[in-house]
């Protein structure tokens, strides 16, 4: 039972996925047909982030009301009728409009499906777990491409991936009595203790100092990806097509080393797995630095740096309950997904700024700053609990 559940989770971490890439591989379609400029697509990613942080910030109340399980079917629901949504949409607004249930759909069961794992599953299962997002994330835009050439339509990729989603929605209900008997037989203080909410959090010593931990993790993650190729072609001079497929190898890196990550991430332990991420990742953005006269360094750099990336967000994640108890880590994961999200929202458009009025070849010592502030966090919070 515990194994089925498991395959059941894997399958909605695929989900989470899935939808991440979907605008990004449509958009230049999308915006043809609306009438509108490149920009707006920020706009459609700044309403699904805002419904994401407050949804991320509400999951406490929600899975202590209904569980982690009917939280998640509910929150796939959301996300399965917003996607559907988008695909019947002939205007920008009704875009905008379906962006709401499905920036609400996704904050939620992201926050109460980390949690879960957190508190039931071993190190190795978190960082595969997210190996299995970047799969989804990394399947839509070919789901997105088929559809196009298949029907010439982006409507029909959003369809496609809102009818995987509605199947996963029903999978999920079948399997609620399975998260109802792990909930029996795991933790019991997580359900049973008051709410914590926000301001309760952030009075737990070292709570804000892993917020801010987060947030830079994410604003530097973000950044690289959204940034390189940029990088690479005004900076360094480097061939669009090259630079873009490095750009992409950026986040398999960050896939295949979140799949490597769980063959040791038992045996090491979370504070090291980070401790380790965070090196790889100042060794990438170092090589990305370097001014040599070949580029090989700075791209290979652009996949060392990914690969740093890997092991750091699914252990933060999993440590959570080891430095802040049981029972307070749904409305500190929340808090943290929240987090999340605001940093890889505003932290690369601050980026964009700094890189108009200065120049873009600051790309990697802005990386380099915000891997500061990330160990900087970090370590703070190891000297509050050693022994996590």
């Amino acid at each position: 039972m515990f194994s089925l559940l498991l395959t059941v989770i894997y399958l909605a971490f695929i989900s989470l996925g899935l939808p991440d890439s979907l605008l990004g591989s449509a958009w230049p379609i999308m915006r043809a047909q609306f009438g509108v400029e490149l920009s707006f697509a920020g706009v459609i990613s700044m309403i699904v982030s805002g419904g994401t942080i407050v949804s991320s910030l509400l999951s406490e109340r929600l899975t202590k009301k209904l569980g982690a399980g009917l939280v998640t079917a509910i929150s796939v629901g959301m996300t399965a009728l917003a996607l559907f949504g988008f695909s019947v949409s002939s205007s920008l607004w009704m875009i905008c409009l379906w962006a709401v249930p499905y920036g609400l759909g996704a904050g939620a069961v992201d926050a109460a499906l980390n949690n879960y794992v957190a508190l039931h599953y071993t190190s190795r299962h978190m960082s595969w777990l997210h190996c299995f997002w970047g799969v989804g994330a990394s399947l839509s835009p070919y789901i997105m491409s088929a559809c196009l050439s298949l029907t010439g339509r982006w409507e029909m990729g959003y369809r496609t991936v809102s009818i995987v989603q509605v199947a996963l929605t029903a999978l999920l209900f079948l399997s609620l009595p399975l998260w109802a008997d792990s909930r029996k037989s795991g933790q019991k203080a997580a359900s049973s203790a008051p709410l914590l909410g926000l301001g309760g959090a952030l009075r737990i010593p070292g709570v804000p100092s892993i917020l801010l931990a987060f947030l830079a993790y994410c604003g530097a993650e973000t950044t690289a990806g959204l940034w390189a190729s940029s990088y690479l072609v005004e900076a360094r001079g480097i061939a669009p097509q090259t630079a873009a497929s490095f750009a992409s190898l950026f986040y398999l890196g960050i896939t295949v080393g979140r799949f490597l990550n769980g063959f040791v991430a038992d045996r090491l332990g979370d504070k090291t797995m980070i401790r380790i991420g965070s090196g790889v990742m100042a060794l990438g953005a170092a090589l990305i630095l370097l001014p040599l006269p070949t580029d090989a360094f700075a791209l290979a750099g652009l996949v060392v740096f990914g690969l740093g990336c890997a092991p750091v967000y699914p252990s933060i994640i999993h440590s959570t309950p080891a430095h802040f108890g049981a029972e307070n880590s749904q409305a500190i994961i929340g808090i943290q997904m929240a987090s999340a999200y605001v940093g890889s929202t505003f932290v690369p458009p601050l980026f964009g700024l700094l890189a108009n009025a200065v120049s873009i070849r600051l790309y990697p010592v802005y990386l380099l700053l915000f891997l500061g502030l990330l160990t900087l966090m970090i370590e703070k919070v190891n000297r509050l609990k050693p022994d996590a």
